[in-house]
């Protein structure tokens, strides 16, 4: 969304130790849905500072991320499942 220049691997590093300390330390005075908005404006605001996108890219940006978080949760959801039901003789993953 804001090419390969701007969206380093790095950056995104960033993005999430930065936005980790900083949650950290605002989760310790704001709470509930307040501390949800505030925690939410803070990772918009890296993903906007490291790459270089306007506020309306930055909110895709972690609306896409979001979306791949839940995939991957459930595909690895799906497998943990799956390998549970295997070694307790309930079917599980099929055997190549």
């Amino acid at each position: 969304m804001v090419g390969g220049a701007k969206a380093k691997f790095t950056d995104a590093i960033w993005i999430v130790v930065l936005g980790i300390i900083i949650n950290a330390i605002l989760g310790t005075f704001v709470h509930g849905v307040l501390g949800f908005i505030v925690t939410l404006i803070v990772w918009i605001a890296l993903i906007k500072h490291f790459f270089d996108a306007g506020w309306g890219k930055a909110i895709l940006i972690g609306i896409i991320a979001i979306i791949v978080l839940i995939i991957i949760a459930l595909v690895l959801a799906f497998l943990g499942i799956a390998a549970i039901a295997g070694l307790a003789g309930l079917g599980g993953l099929p055997s190549l």
